[in-house]
């Protein structure tokens, strides 16, 4: 199956203008917002309660290549079915879409069940035997603090600003030093070698290297030789027989740094389809056709709120304002007072979401390519499809 990346520049494409129909002589204005596209009625399978004309005028919109950047897939799934199902130019249902930053809901996953097989433990200080020479403060650093983002740990997510040249925001942001730059052949040392700026446990701060020192603590337990391809086999064959097959995730490709580490802050790909299934899997609380694959108790407390950031989960995003300790950040991730308290989500860079609404009985999956404007517009239609749907905030 082809792997979908995402290019440098966005193609913007012309996008027609469709009238309605004129009632009486020589009048100019439409009498009303245009139809839907033939391509959005045909996408929708089951309106799920919510308007079907204007939920086919939603989807048109989050096609909407200049105000959204490029959608290559859009599925809601309603009651567990699928009830909207379209994509974008060149991709088919099986083609692997990357998730970006969704990926760290994978790892968390994988975490989960290491910590319900007595692998790892989650309070505890993490097992990293630089951190564990006398003196060094992070020690202190908890599984659990890793988890839900508090670690502080020094970390630069995005660097200084867009205006900025290119070449001065991938060296001052650890993200893209650690991916794809001098940390890059291996992760985890980059990101483990980084001293604390903050007590552990004191200050948020949403960071693609705890992931990958996450990814790392996993490949430690069930890898005791450190050779990279006993690292790799070790890592994929669990996340495969116990997060990926039981979800039926059938069509995931996760990769790994030159020294065998998972990078599982990014570099997870899979069919639109298949992220949905792990949308579906948080919304059931871990179970599968009532199943349960992961304990009750992990999945919520991946969706129970961070001390320090209420906005945030373990490796999921909720539903709720940004909290004021939150280092950098401001707003609101998700959709407060447009979708029910409980609605989270797995977020990506560039427009990627995964979002659960359980009172809703929905997920909803989109994957594309946005830039940082567009990302704002994408969010705010998002909010809104969410809306039309039944359920209540």
């Amino acid at each position: 199956m082809p792997v979908r990346r995402p290019p440098h520049i966005l193609a913007f494409l012309m996008v027609p203008v469709l009238l309605a129909p004129l009632s009486g002589c020589g009048k100019s204005e439409p009498d009303g917002p245009p139809p839907p596209s033939a391509e959005s009625q045909a996408a929708i399978h089951d309106d799920g309660g919510a308007p079907r004309e204007s939920l086919g005028r939603a989807i048109d919109g989050l096609f909407d290549e200049t105000e959204v950047g490029r959608t290559d897939a859009l599925l809601i799934f309603k009651r567990g079915s699928i009830a909207v199902e379209r994509y974008g130019a060149g991709i088919k249902r099986d083609t692997r879409l990357q998730g970006w930053g969704m990926g760290q809901c994978v790892t968390a996953l994988m975490i989960g069940q290491l910590v319900s097989d007595g692998r790892l433990r989650l309070d505890e200080s993490a097992p990293i035997p630089e951190w564990q020479r006398p003196g060094d403060p992070r020690g202190e650093v908890t599984l659990r603090q890793l988890l839900q983002m508090r670690s502080g740990l020094r970390h630069e997510e995005s660097g200084p600003p867009a205006s900025e040249p290119a070449s001065e925001i991938a060296r001052q942001s650890d993200r893209m030093r650690m991916l794809f730059l001098d940390g890059r052949d291996d992760m985890a040392a980059y990101a483990e070698a980084q001293p604390l700026e903050a007590r552990a446990g004191t200050v948020f701060e949403n960071s693609a290297a705890t992931p990958v020192i996450l990814s790392d603590l996993a490949a430690r337990v069930l890898s005791p030789d450190p050779t990279p391809d006993r690292r790799r086999v070790a890592v994929g064959e669990y996340l495969r027989n116990r997060v990926l097959l039981p979800l039926g995730m059938n069509s995931t490709l996760v990769g790994y740094d030159l020294k065998g580490t998972m990078i599982g802050s990014a570099m997870v790909h899979a069919s639109a389809r298949d992220w949905g299934k792990l949308g579906e899997f948080l919304r059931h609380t871990g179970s599968v056709q009532g199943a349960q694959v992961l304990p009750r108790r992990w999945v919520q407390f991946m969706l129970s709120p961070s001390p320090r950031n209420t906005a945030y989960g373990a490796g999921v995003w909720l539903n709720r304002a940004k909290a004021s300790e939150a280092k950098g950040e401001g707003g609101a991730t998700l959709f407060p007072g447009m979708a029910p308290a409980n609605a989270f989500a797995c977020v990506g860079e560039y427009g990627q979401y995964v979002i659960g609404s359980p009172d809703q009985l929905l997920t909803v999956v989109r994957l594309g390519e946005s830039d940082r404007a567009q990302e704002t517009e994408l969010h705010d239609r998002l909010g809104k499809l969410l809306a039309m749907f039944p359920g209540g905030v």
